[in-house]
C-alpha cells in the first residue's frame, strides 16, 4: 500500500552501503521528516515505507536501479581549466553545482586535475551503489496546510529552521 500523498512521515534510519559504512543516520534520536509523494527521498524506499505499520522496523535494500541508478561512463566529462570561472577553486573531491539548460542545478564532483584537464563526473556520489536502509517508522500524520505551502515537514514543536 503506497502512502498517501501529502502525509509527513517520520522515520529514524542508518543507510549503509554494500562495504557496511554508515553513509548517513538520523542522529541524536531526531526523527527525519518528509513530506510523501513530493520525491523528497527515493521513490522504492518510500513505497517500502508505505508498507509498515508505526513503531515497526524494516531492513531495505536497493540495487543501483531502484535507487540513484547505475554508474555511467559517459557521466565523465573532461573539460579545460579555462572553462571555469577564473577566481573558482579547482581542487579534487570537491563537489560542484552547475546549471542545466533548464536551469536545474545539476551536482559534480571533480575528480581528477592533470594540467589544463579537468576531469568531472557527474553520476550521483552513490550511482552503482547498493544501498541498504535500516527504517524504524515513528510517525505518520496528514500535512498541515504551511507544510504544504512551505513543501517541507517542519517536524515536531513547530521550530523554524531555515
Amino acid at each position: 500500500m503506497p502512502l498517501q500523498p501529502n502525509q509527513v512521515v517520520s522515520i529514524y534510519f542508518t543507510l549503509k552501503d554494500e562495504d557496511g559504512e554508515i553513509i548517513d543516520s538520523t542522529s541524536e534520536g531526531k526523527p527525519f521528516s518528509f513530506l510523501s509523494g513530493q520525491e523528497q527521498i527515493l521513490p522504492n524506499l518510500e513505497n517500502e515505507i508505505g508498507g509498515m505499520l508505526i513503531g515497526s522496523k524494516r531492513n531495505v535494500v536497493l540495487a543501483p536501479a531502484d535507487a540513484y541508478g547505475e554508474y555511467q561512463e559517459e557521466a565523465v566529462q573532461m573539460v579545460k581549466r579555462s572553462e571555469f570561472p577564473p577566481n573558482a577553486v579547482i581542487e579534487e573531491g570537491q563537489s560542484y553545482f552547475t546549471k542545466s539548460p533548464e536551469g536545474e542545478q545539476v551536482p559534480f564532483m571533480i575528480t581528477q586535475i592533470n594540467g589544463e584537464d579537468v576531469t568531472l563526473d557527474f553520476n550521483h556520489p552513490l550511482a552503482g551503489e547498493t544501498l541498504t536502509f535500516d527504517i524504524e517508522l515513528v510517525n505518520i500524520r496528514p500535512a498541515t496546510q504551511e507544510e504544504l505551502d512551505h513543501g517541507h515537514a517542519h517536524g515536531e514543536g513547530g521550530h523554524h529552521h531555515h
